[in-house]
This record gives C-alpha cells, sequence and structure tokens, in this order.
C-alpha cells in the first residue's frame, strides 16, 4: 500500500459520490492531495493562485451545479485565505468540501514553516469541521478516512447545503516516488445519505387554510434563490387566479407571465404606502435586497407571517414571524393551491380575500415603472444608470447575469427588472465585495450560458486575481462601472457628509481595468460619452468571446441621479 493510500482514495470516495470539479491552488505540503485529484482521470480541475479568488471560484461552481465542489489548499495561512468564501458559501447555503493540508500538531510552535491553528480553523462558518489522523498505516485510521470523506460530502448536500470542512495533515514524505502509480484500493465503502421529504400533516393544514381564510390582505415575498420554473409557474397562477401580490426582488428570479411586483424598494418609502400592510404575510428564499421592504413590515407588522425554507436557524428579518414551514417553497405553494382549490370547488365558495389589496399592489408596481421609464428617457448626462439601462435593453441573448455588491446590485434590482435573464446570481450571504469577479468566472466555467457579470471598480480591483486562473471562460463579459471609488459611500445617509469621505470612505483612485485586460488577453472596450455609447455596447455584446466593457462616471452625478429617480417614484402618483 502505498504510504498516503488513504488520500488516493479520499479522492475515489468523492467521484464515487458524484464530485466532478476540484479547485486548487498550489503548495507543496497538499502535494499528496493534489496528485490524488489530479491524477484519478474524473475530475476536472482548476488551478488559482490566490487562494481567497480560489474559494469564490469553486462558490460559483458550486452555486451553479448544486453539488458539492472540491477546494484544495497547503498549510498555513493559505487556509485562511478560503475563509471569505466559506462564509459566503455557508450563509448562501452552497455545498463546498475544502480540503485543507496541515502539518502534524507536534510541529506547531516549533519554527516550523507554514504551522498555525488549523483544526476547525473556520469555527462556525462550516456545517462541521472534521480532522483525520496522520498515521495512515492503522487500519482505524484507514476506516476513519473513509467514514468521514462519506459523511463530510453527505453533509455539504445535506439541506441546508453548505460547507464542510476535512483538515488533513500530512507526514514526510508525501511526493510520490519516481514511477509510482496512484492506484486506487480494491474496496471502496461508500455510504450514501438517504434523502427525506418533508411532508405535513393534515392537522397542520387544516390551520394554515384557516389562517389564510381569516386574512383579507395576504401577500407573497420572495427572497434569495436560484431560478425554478415549477415554483415561478405556481405563483403565476396565485398572483392571476386569486389576484395576490407576489414581491420578489431581482435575486429572487420569479419568472413567466404573472405581473410581479419588483419595484417595490422605489415606492415602499412613498406616503401614504402604509395601506399596503397585509394581514397574512408568506415568505421564501434567503435574503431580501430591499431594505425599503424590511422596514416597511418592521413598521406595519403583519398579525400572521409564515416563513417556508429549508434553514437551520430561525430568520426573522421582518421581526414579525409566526410560523416556520420546513421544506421547499415550490412544493408547499403547489400544496396549498391545490387544497384551497378543492376546498372551493367542494364549499361551492370564492375567496374572500380582499383583491383591491392586490389592485393597490399592482397599481404601485406599474406607476412606479413608468415614472423610472420617463426619467431614464430624459438623462442626458453619462452615468451609472444610463449606462446599466442602455446595456439591460441591448441584451439579445439569455444571459445568466451576475453581480457584484455595494451600488452594483441596486442598480440592477431596478433596471434588470424588464430583461429575461436564465439567472440573476449574487453574493448576498455576506454581501462583501471580496470574491464577485471570482464567483462569476467559476459559474461560467460550467454553466455553459453567457454570463454577465455588473461589478464596480473596487470591487473588481479587489479580486482581480479570480482572472489568473488557467483557462478563463470566454462566455464571460465584464462590466465595470468606473467612478474612481467606493460611490455607495456618497450615497448612504452618514459618510456622504463627512469631510473625510473620499479619503477613508470612497477611497478615490485613478485605477483602470485596461492593463489587467492587456496582461490577460481580454478584449478590453471603454467609454464615458453617452453619444457614443450605444455603438460601444453593442459592439461589446457581440464580441466572440471573453470582454470587458469599462464605464467611467463621475461619483457626483451618479449621486444625484440615482437619488432623483428615488425621489420621483415617491411622489405624484
Amino acid at each position: 500500500m502505498a504510504i498516503l493510500q488513504p488520500l488516493i482514495d479520499m479522492a475515489e470516495i468523492c467521484y464515487q459520490q458524484g464530485i466532478r470539479h476540484v479547485v486548487i491552488s498550489p503548495g507543496s505540503r497538499s502535494a499528496a492531495l493534489t496528485l490524488a485529484f489530479a491524477r484519478h482521470g474524473g475530475f476536472q480541475t482548476h488551478v488559482s493562485i490566490d487562494e481567497r479568488a480560489a474559494g469564490f471560484i469553486a462558490l460559483g461552481m458550486a452555486q451553479q451545479i448544486d453539488a458539492p465542489v472540491v477546494l484544495i489548499c497547503t498549510s498555513g495561512s493559505a487556509a485562511y485565505n478560503f475563509a471569505p468564501a466559506v462564509s459566503e458559501a455557508f450563509f448562501q447555503q452552497i455545498p463546498l468540501l475544502v480540503l485543507t493540508a496541515d502539518r502534524p500538531r507536534e510541529w506547531q510552535h516549533q519554527y516550523d514553516g507554514q504551522t498555525i491553528y488549523q483544526t476547525a480553523i473556520f469555527g462556525s462558518h462550516v456545517k462541521r469541521s472534521f480532522e483525520i489522523s496522520p498515521d495512515y498505516q492503522h487500519p482505524d485510521v484507514q476506516w476513519a478516512i473513509n467514514r468521514i470523506t462519506n459523511e463530510a460530502v453527505n453533509l455539504a448536500s445535506l439541506a441546508p447545503n453548505g460547507p464542510v470542512h476535512i483538515n488533513v495533515p500530512i507526514r514526510e514524505p508525501f511526493y510520490p516516488t519516481s514511477g509510482e502509480d496512484l492506484k486506487t484500493s480494491e474496496y471502496i465503502r461508500i455510504i450514501q445519505r438517504q434523502t427525506n421529504e418533508v411532508t405535513w400533516p393534515q392537522g397542520a393544514w387544516e390551520e394554515l387554510l384557516d389562517e389564510w381564510e381569516n386574512a383579507s390582505r395576504i401577500l407573497i415575498a420572495g427572497g434569495q434563490g436560484k431560478p425554478d420554473g415549477a415554483l415561478s409557474a405556481v405563483l403565476t397562477r396565485i398572483a392571476d387566479e386569486w389576484h395576490i401580490p407576489v414581491l420578489g426582488d431581482c435575486i429572487s428570479n420569479l419568472t413567466g407571465g404573472g405581473e410581479f411586483v419588483r419595484h417595490h424598494d422605489l415606492f415602499l418609502g412613498k406616503k401614504g404606502a402604509g395601506t399596503l400592510g397585509p394581514d397574512l404575510l408568506i415568505t421564501f428564499g434567503m435574503s431580501f435586497l430591499s431594505k425599503e421592504f424590511k422596514l416597511f413590515i418592521r413598521k406595519n407588522p403583519p398579525k400572521r407571517h409564515w416563513h417556508i425554507g429549508e434553514d437551520a436557524f430561525l430568520a426573522d428579518p421582518f421581526q414579525s414571524v409566526t410560523r416556520e414551514i420546513p421544506g421547499k417553497a415550490a412544493a408547499f405553494f403547489d400544496q396549498l393551491f391545490e387544497k384551497l382549490d378543492y376546498q372551493l370547488f367542494v364549499e361551492n365558495a370564492d375567496l374572500t380575500h380582499d383583491t383591491s389589496f392586490h389592485a393597490s399592489w399592482i397599481e404601485n408596481e406599474r406607476n412606479t415603472r413608468r415614472k423610472k421609464h420617463e426619467m431614464l428617457q430624459n438623462l442626458s448626462s453619462f452615468n451609472d444608470l444610463t449606462l446599466l439601462d442602455l446595456i439591460f435593453r441591448c441584451v439579445n441573448l439569455p444571459y445568466q447575469l451576475h453581480i457584484a455588491n455595494s451600488m452594483s446590485v441596486r442598480y440592477a434590482n431596478i433596471l434588470a427588472t424588464e430583461t429575461q435573464w436564465s439567472g440573476v446570481f449574487a453574493n448576498r450571504g455576506t454581501s462583501g465585495i471580496d470574491g464577485c469577479v471570482s464567483t462569476a468566472i467559476g459559474a461560467a466555467k460550467v454553466n455553459g450560458k453567457p454570463t454577465l457579470l455588473i461589478v464596480g471598480d473596487v470591487a473588481f480591483l479587489y479580486d482581480r486575481n479570480g482572472l489568473l486562473i488557467d483557462n478563463l471562460p470566454q462566455n464571460l463579459k465584464i462590466v465595470v462601472l468606473n467612478n474612481a471609488g467606493g460611490n455607495i459611500f456618497r450615497m448612504i445617509d452618514g459618510p456622504g457628509s463627512l469631510p473625510e469621505l473620499e479619503t477613508f470612505f470612497e477611497t478615490r483612485h485613478a485605477f483602470s481595468a485596461r492593463r489587467t485586460c492587456e496582461d490577460l488577453g481580454i478584449a478590453y472596450f471603454g467609454g464615458s460619452d453617452l453619444s457614443e455609447a450605444e455603438a460601444v455596447v453593442k459592439e461589446f455584446l457581440n464580441f466572440n468571446g471573453i470582454a470587458l466593457l469599462e464605464g467611467f462616471t463621475n461619483p457626483v452625478e451618479n449621486t444625484n441621479v440615482w437619488k432623483a429617480l428615488k425621489q420621483a417614484c415617491k411622489t405624484g402618483s
């Protein structure tokens, strides 16, 4: 048996459990892990020299394929650089299997390089953390490594999904000898975990239907979630046939023919909006982008609030939840529709809720959409809003849209509402700017779809190392909104009025993405003139291969236009 045979078998277990993608950051102590996966032959391996970028690339892949992706790094601070992506994956419920090579514990505090405390290094930001023994020759250790690997893969894919960590101390020698063939053991034990389907008992349904019937104003609202055709279809039926408003931010991925409420962030702050408060609020999904919606519900709490999801924690950002309903939203709404429809048929009755409540929401939605279009048509300056509005109108393919945090995701939540995307994604688990570029790169490498990333200059500069991965995806287009700093700090209350704004909050700079593109062979397009923008945008979108469009805008103009848009939608009718 090879000295490191259990690590070779670890790769085979991952393969037989269905894992196909491995993101590797080069290192020495991790050589045995790297070679076990690289020489296996069944994995697509992706090499990223920067562990922080590697973590988000793996996250982007796992986000798309809805299956664990393996992350491998060497010992020491390399493991810590996975932490931002691991925490994002934890709060966004994305499955990762993180394998960190380590030196045996007896070498801690012995001035031995790359030796730190790696046991449970990610703390509470993983579903579980394991550590194997470095003494692989003992039969009990071999059994434990087999069991732990199976358990870790199964746990990562158990709802709610998330990252799982295995720390792997490795003794020398860990490089194979010349001519040594890394072969899997003859007998590999695979442990499958059977999933349980959630069923809601009849007694629970009776209580839910009673609460539904006692509610006059019913509102359904979706948080962050992946595209789900079945969910969108049943919510379209509920909205159209029962006249119940269905609300969703762009990252809720609600699609189809239904008239969903998408511009709530622009109109909920206006005078008289309190009449839109529901008696019964039904939410599903993860985080909500709209701060206005969260504040609105906190100020106008419903009598009843059901939340549907597979969370391990009680999530109550609206401070109003009265009932947790475990399971998938599509299945729940499908059964709700069937049970209510059957009950109405048997009783020969109609729904008794207030349909004018739906009419009020839709009227506000249509009026706000109209005001938005009127203002955008009247803008004559080149700014973030006019550039993005032009790009979204020129998109002629079913792009998958990826959005960085800060202003990019807020712009998209207002402007990207009428374009048919194949999916909208953003790192809203922790909402950091780290990893936005890398996540989109990882997604584009596996999704097989034209992919568009909208990112601010600071977030782009912060995560340029993601572009150093081998074989950049040619189906990726990147739009950089370069306003020479963190423009969001000029737009929010607090820092915008401080004399230290430009130095310590916006962090003004004069950098561009042009030389990054030149270094990496990415087609570069730039613009700062509205009269020439449409031609540049079309050339950029039609380019065959990876390309980047950098729009140079003025932060003061961006701020004025954004605030004017929000103000216009909160006044008048």
